[in-house]
């Protein structure tokens, strides 16, 4: 590296990586495989979050809808809910499975500064824990072991972080979560009232006494995810109107950058002008190739 470089550490000193083999070999090894972060929490919580969605659709379903003397009310809301369901899960996989941006491991490198073509006397900052350069507005997360790009948080939910890949597909996660909740609050409030006024047998297929106790459950269960989703769901969309992560508003960090702010700031999330393509969690998911025959705590996404 030059002389008329600096190199500063962000936290504690660590040595440099010697030669640029290991920075090379660690991309190529990421290259092939599929980004899943292996956090015990991370994994459980995803799977209660599968498991209550499913369940909700379950009891949609199976206990209000299909017993319901009107045909075209059943195939309405069951269209309308199961197809939300479909959009909740399909974007919850995208923010887990999806490469938050995380930089490089181990590309401190002398070659790989050269290529930056810094200027004399300018500073730039490695992060001592997974020994890679920094880029502005970068954050080490200490679950996923990696240094992602505008790291917004990392949430337990979807195990994994959500950063400047994958914000998009949280957003639309938190949103669809929102919806399906507050259609399975209404599709229970109107069970309610209409099986008060006859007998409740007619109301199921499923024994009076269960019937209460699982449309009540889904109740609790419906108030908790609308609640969190949809305040998750305004920050995040305040934070993107504002171009400033939660890790920045937290920390109050002066903004050293341009920000994009409202319309730009949404743009530069969900890609191009305003369309329905902004609400489709499928829009640009290729399957180039189906991988991760080996596990490790983080590897490249499927191609997108």
């Amino acid at each position: 590296m030059s002389s008329g470089h600096r190199l500063r550490d962000v936290e504690q000193h660590h040595p440099l990586l010697d030669g640029e083999e290991a920075a090379v070999g660690s991309a190529e090894g990421e290259a092939e495989q599929v980004w899943f972060i292996q956090d015990g929490c991370g994994m459980v919580c995803a799977f209660i979050t599968w498991f209550l969605v499913l369940y909700a659709d379950f009891v949609v379903t199976f206990v209000m809808l299909l017993p319901s003397k009107s045909f075209w009310y059943a195939v309405v809301n069951g269209v309308v809910f199961n197809c939300l369901a479909v959009l909740a899960l399909t974007s919850h996989l995208r923010t887990m499975l999806t490469d938050p941006g995380a930089v490089p491991k181990g590309n401190a490198t002398k070659k790989y500064m050269e290529s930056l073509n810094l200027k004399p006397g300018e500073v730039i900052y490695k992060c001592p824990k997974c020994c890679s350069i920094k880029p502005e507005r970068a954050h080490h997360c200490s679950i996923c072991k990696r240094c992602i790009r505008k790291m917004d948080h990392h949430c337990p939910w979807v195990n994994n972080c959500v950063g400047e890949n994958n914000q998009r597909f949280f957003v639309l996660f938190t949103m669809y979560i929102a919806m399906i909740s507050t259609h399975a609050l209404a599709l229970s409030g109107y069970q309610f009232v209409t099986c008060v006024k006859v007998q409740w047998s007619e109301c199921s297929d499923f024994a009076p006494p269960v019937t209460v106790m699982l449309m009540i459950f889904l109740c609790l269960e419906g108030l908790l995810f609308l609640s969190f989703t949809a305040v998750m769901f305004g920050t995040q969309v305040h934070s993107i109107c504002n171009d400033e992560t939660e890790i920045e508003r937290l920390k109050k960090e002066k903004p050293t950058w341009e920000r994009q702010v409202r319309w730009e700031g949404m743009r530069s999330v969900f890609g191009g002008k305003p369309s329905l393509l902004w609400i489709n969690p499928f829009a640009g998911l290729r399957l180039r190739r189906l991988l991760a025959t080996r596990s490790r705590k983080a590897g490249a996404e499927f191609s997108v």
